[in-house]
């Protein structure tokens, strides 16, 4: 595998995050997986002396949906470079009147309901059970609240994220039922991403910018792109402020559980795993395989 400039953070740009200022670029990588290429070009440089990735989600000019993100392929090429720590900044619905539009929710549950997508590097003859019980890393996550806190931008510790297929938005029959059923926030791309996050040992955290009310609130019309895309440009404008200010502090981070999250995770007796499953996942569990 070709030598590529490492970094120890990684931002993953959301809706309309496509550049971050500050961000000195040393690198622009257009890097191969088994999964294929990610979402875009991933740029590797320095913001405020701490050496950091980004790679815009769904690619620059927004040409990516959802459901046809390169998931694995992006999680498998941030690991390449040596990437220990992620920040996702999402665009999100709210579930709940507490969560406004505008205001910055850190989750620390998630729900899925997301049907068409890989969501793990383990197949192809070999199996890994993770465990996912808290499925963002909570050190990341206090960082990031801690960050919109001290800008001054209303900001929530902790929600459940129901993440969703789309690219549709909810019927209001299914917005009720994710109220119900105990649902913060709707969302369309943290996962898989925090799974196999979790598989390649990387910390995970997310910003989910807050956009609308979905299609319950009695008050409030059913989403509309004008109105999401309103909220969507305050919202990232607040998200390149605190994350220039929080880099530095995920430097510091040390060690985390979810940098051995494949301690005892793979459960296939190693002399029946092929050579050719041993290469692909030598970047995500090589140290596991011998």
């Amino acid at each position: 595998m070709p030598y590529h400039p490492q970094a120890d953070i990684a931002i993953i740009g959301g809706s309309g995050l496509y550049e971050i200022q500050g961000f000195t670029e040393s690198a622009v990588l257009d890097i191969d997986t088994p999964y294929g290429k990610p979402s875009d070009y991933i740029t590797v440089g320095d913001l405020l002396g701490v050496p950091v990735a980004f790679l815009p989600r769904h690619g620059l000019g927004h040409r990516v949906s959802p459901t046809e993100l390169p998931f694995r392929a992006n999680i498998y090429a941030l690991k390449t470079l040596g990437i220990r720590r992620i920040v996702s900044v999402s665009a999100v619905g709210s579930l709940q009147a507490r969560f406004a539009p505008q205001h910055l929710v850190v989750p620390d549950q998630l729900i899925d309901r997301t049907r068409f997508r890989d969501s793990t590097f383990f197949d192809g003859g070999v199996v890994a059970h993770i465990s996912f019980a808290e499925p963002f890393c909570a050190g990341v996550s206090k960082v990031i609240a801690e960050g919109g806190d001290g800008q001054g931008i209303p900001t929530h510790s902790g929600g459940t994220l129901v993440v969703m297929e789309g690219p549709a938005f909810s019927t209001k029959a299914e917005s009720e039922m994710y109220r119900a059923w105990g649902g913060d926030l709707i969302g369309m791309t943290a996962l898989p991403e925090a799974k196999l996050a979790r598989e390649a040992e990387m910390c995970y955290g997310t910003m989910a910018w807050v956009t609308d009310y979905d299609c319950w609130h009695p008050d409030h019309d059913a989403v509309t792109v004008d109105m999401v895309v309103e909220n969507l440009i305050a919202n990232v404008a607040n998200s390149r402020i605190i994350l220039r200010h929080i880099v530095p502090t995920l430097a510091e981070l040390g060690e985390c559980a979810c940098h051995s999250a494949l301690a005892n995770a793979i459960i296939t007796n190693r002399s029946h795993i092929s050579d050719e499953a041993r290469r692909r996942l030598n970047p995500i569990a090589g140290k596991y395989l011998d």
